[in-house]
């Protein structure tokens, strides 16, 4: 295999992985209305995030990059703020998917995919604002190596899946697929955007697991400000 198709490699079989282990988490969940609920929010978020999402980045993505240009502003900025937008959108999705629980057949907090009900809280307190010095570490980083936009997107997506795992538990790390798209499309489509600007140095091995751990150094101490300023706790309207 050439080595450029390594990377579209990793994401269809991540498509292809997250595609069985949704089907799969809904058929046998069928028994129990809770993680029924769970399995069908989940779902919600593959379906409109991981799959009309990407097919609208994908198929618009050079209109997206043509009106991108008309912006004067550095790239690094758009960068970040395009990543923040559409980790913003994810969001909302997982959020609104959290709020449908009683059309799932459970009561709201009964199930749940997010911290809680409240949108602002999930991503003020719990989720992009922890994104965003991620984002700019990737803006770092870009300036000073060409990494393709979907090699980013893999990348990315490796850091998804191991913040899942630690945060969460490493059963996560059998949801690989699924979180390598949730995570890579937040930044797939900007850094197709301006992938014309950044930086002209190939990247080496080293730069490719550096690219992977160097976001949570970024991250850290944002993530330890909000852990301080506010307690993780699981929050859902009445």
């Amino acid at each position: 295999m050439r080595k450029r198709d390594v990377w579209q490699t990793a994401v269809r079989v991540a498509a292809v992985w997250a595609t069985s282990q949704v089907t799969l988490f809904l058929l046998l969940t069928r028994q129990s209305p809770r993680e029924h609920a769970v399995a069908m929010m989940a779902g919600g978020l593959f379906l409109l995030w991981c799959v009309l999402g990407g097919w609208v980045m994908w198929r618009h993505r050079e209109l997206f990059t043509r009106w991108i240009g008309r912006w004067r502003w550095r790239w690094q900025i758009k960068f970040v703020l395009l990543c923040t937008l559409f980790a913003l959108v994810e969001e909302a999705i997982t959020t609104g998917m959290t709020n449908l629980a009683p059309l799932f057949g459970v009561r709201i907090g009964e199930a749940y995919i997010t911290a809680s009900t409240n949108y602002l809280d999930v991503v003020l307190w719990h989720s992009v604002v922890v994104f965003v010095p991620m984002f700019v570490c990737w803006a770092w980083m870009l300036s000073r190596w060409a990494f393709a936009p979907r090699q980013v997107m893999v990348l990315f997506g490796v850091t998804g899946i191991l913040a899942e795992a630690v945060s969460f538990g490493l059963h996560n790390l059998l949801g690989w697929g699924f979180w390598l798209l949730v995570y890579g499309l937040m930044v797939y489509l900007p850094t197709y955007a301006v992938r014309e600007e950044v930086g002209s140095t190939p990247p080496r091995g080293k730069h490719y697991l550096m690219a992977v751990l160097l976001p949570f150094l970024f991250a850290a101490p944002v993530a330890g400000l909000i852990g301080w300023l506010h307690p993780v706790t699981v929050h859902f309207a009445r």
